[in-house]
């Protein structure tokens, strides 16, 4: 599984069990919440909460799910108390760890964060170590199969858009933009009837790195799973080529 396939990965997370379900349930949760805190519980006047709503959608959270919690935090707004907190370090040979949280509790995650780094013979960085390898870009990725689209007007119409770049893999095509124009451009392809396997704002390696000891696989991998299990963290990017 390629580190440049972002669809193979998505496809790699979905066949995952219910548990994983839960957990981006309660990823995107916690996204819901901040969204309607921040701008209101209203979508069509709140482009994050817009955004985040696609984000369930694209990872089968049922509708209903995702109108209560609209409503609860919409309700309930000053007990969301969710703060960002983002953190970046090293795995074993180098490669590169950016892991983004929410959480009411920032000494509690910043402990089992750099737990999770030191159980895999990774350590934790200061700000900024590590962000500088890496880009901030709206990326939307559409699977083949569920899209009919002539490949040239799938292109031109994403970059009418606004997109910055378009490209093609083998099973999907990615379409990436600035960060502060990712919002239109997904509101577009939605209008468009474009289904989308993926679409948010992430943190793309500027270049990936191979690692062929085995002990060392282990070890990063050991960090990505222990950071994928614990529910205050939202976001794992890596420049680990899988």
């Amino acid at each position: 599984m390629s580190g440049h396939s972002k669809f193979a990965n998505i496809k790699h997370k979905k066949e995952k069990n219910d548990a994983a379900r839960g957990k981006i349930f309660t990823i995107i949760g916690r996204e819901i919440a901040v969204a309607v805190k921040e701008g209101g519980p209203d979508p069509n006047n709140n482009s994050r909460l817009r955004d985040v709503i696609a984000k369930a959608k694209s990872n089968n959270m049922p509708n209903d799910t995702i109108e209560r919690g609209i409503k609860k935090a919409a309700g309930d707004a000053n007990s969301v108390n969710y703060e960002f907190a983002s953190y970046e370090g090293y795995g074993p040979n180098g490669t590169a760890i950016i892991v983004d949280a929410l959480t009411d509790n920032k000494n509690r995650t910043a402990a089992n964060v750099r737990s999770a780094f030191t159980k895999g013979n990774g350590n934790v960085g200061t700000p900024g170590c590590v962000s500088y390898m890496f880009d901030k870009k709206g990326q939307i990725i559409i699977a083949k199969e569920e899209c009919e689209m002539d490949p040239d007007d799938l292109m031109m119409l994403a970059l009418d858009a606004g997109a910055e770049d378009f490209s093609e893999e083998e099973e999907s095509y990615e379409v990436l933009t600035d960060p502060d124009g990712f919002s239109d451009v997904r509101q577009k392809l939605e209008e468009a009837g474009i289904a989308m396997a993926s679409a948010e704002v992430t943190m793309i390696p500027q270049t990936w790195v191979q690692v062929t000891d085995e002990e060392a696989v282990k070890n990063i991998q050991k960090i990505l799973d222990l950071l994928e299990e614990d529910d205050d963290v939202q976001a794992v990017y890596h420049n680990w080529e899988e």
